[in-house]
């Protein structure tokens, strides 16, 4: 066999080995455009349409074929992180361009789906204090971004972290309390 012949067979291997990703993906489509759109209208800087959120957060889920096996809230999570990447690496390149200020912080968790505006300030501001609540606390950091960013429902939460839906909306309102304290700081 050529080398070029095993590098075409190699690609078909890894599409081939990507099948249960592709399938998983495919019957999550409509539901994460759905987040996505919420996503992005509360985003009035954001230049992303829905169907380019998606596409970006699955292209740097692609190359990961054992995500395939996860159950659809797992996979739910782990595209909430992929979108949430997605806005946070536009928000920055946005910023860099704009180099604009701004201190205040517009962001609302108590309505996930609300229709707020978010400015590239407050998903940066959401970032950070993210980054600080998942050293700190990790379930409630991985709930609040499956929540915001994945639209994940209490129950499907519950099932994802194997707690409790009490466990769950107790999560939920300490991880609000401390986020707005954070955000209120900065």
């Amino acid at each position: 066999m050529s080398r070029l012949e095993e590098i075409g067979r190699g690609g078909a291997d890894r599409i081939d080995e990507r099948g249960p990703l592709d399938a998983l993906f495919a019957s999550r489509y409509r539901e994460l455009r759905r987040i996505a759109s919420n996503l992005t209208r509360r985003d009035a800087c954001v230049t992303l349409s829905p169907t380019e959120l998606v596409n970006e957060a699955w292209l740097r889920l692609a190359d990961s074929p054992e995500l395939g096996g996860l159950s659809p809230a797992h996979f739910k999570a782990i595209a909430a992180r992929a979108m949430r990447r997605v806005l946070i690496d536009a928000a920055r390149r946005r910023k860099t361009l704009k180099r604009d200020g701004g201190n205040a912080v517009l962001i609302e968790l108590d309505d996930v789906v609300a229709a707020h505006a978010i400015r590239d300030e407050d998903v940066l501001a959401l970032d950070a204090v993210l980054q600080d609540l998942a050293r700190l606390e990790p379930r409630q950091a991985l709930l609040v971004e499956s929540r915001y960013f994945g639209g994940l429902t209490v129950p499907e939460l519950a099932e994802l972290l194997d707690v409790s839906v009490t466990t769950v909306e107790r999560d939920w309102r300490v991880a609000k309390a401390w986020l707005k304290s954070q955000l209120r700081r900065r």
